[in-house]
């Protein structure tokens, strides 16, 4: 089973992304802000990470940089989510080390694309 890391501060946005994950057959694990992020997933080693980049105590943006920093997680597959897409935004996110980015409100086919084509990848 993929094992999925939903990195997200907003309890409502969290619950609403867990549930459909949870029906599509991912496992999910939950971290509410950038430490925990990097915490949560040197410990679970998850197969996709999804990083909301406005995040309280460590940004999404800094976690990210922290999370390739590591050995252990540097091979971890990151996708950048924000619901403050400005121009530029996602070549920044891919030069912080996302893998790929997507915008809120999700689009949950699109997001489960992008899922499927890092795992193939």
């Amino acid at each position: 089973m993929t094992r999925i890391l939903l990195v997200e501060d907003n309890e409502l946005n969290r619950d609403m992304l867990a549930r459909r994950l949870l029906r599509s057959h991912y496992h999910v694990v939950f971290a509410e802000d950038g430490e925990q992020a990097v915490q949560v997933a040197a410990a679970e080693l998850p197969d996709i990470i999804l990083m909301d980049l406005s995040l309280p105590v460590v940004d999404g943006w800094e976690a990210t940089r922290r999370l390739r920093a590591m050995a252990e997680t540097r091979h971890l597959r990151i996708i950048a989510l924000t619901s403050h897409a400005m121009a530029g935004d996602r070549d920044a996110a891919l030069k912080a080390g996302c893998d790929d980015y997507d915008t809120k409100p999700i689009d949950y086919p699109r997001l489960v694309g992008k899922i499927e084509a890092l795992l193939r990848a």
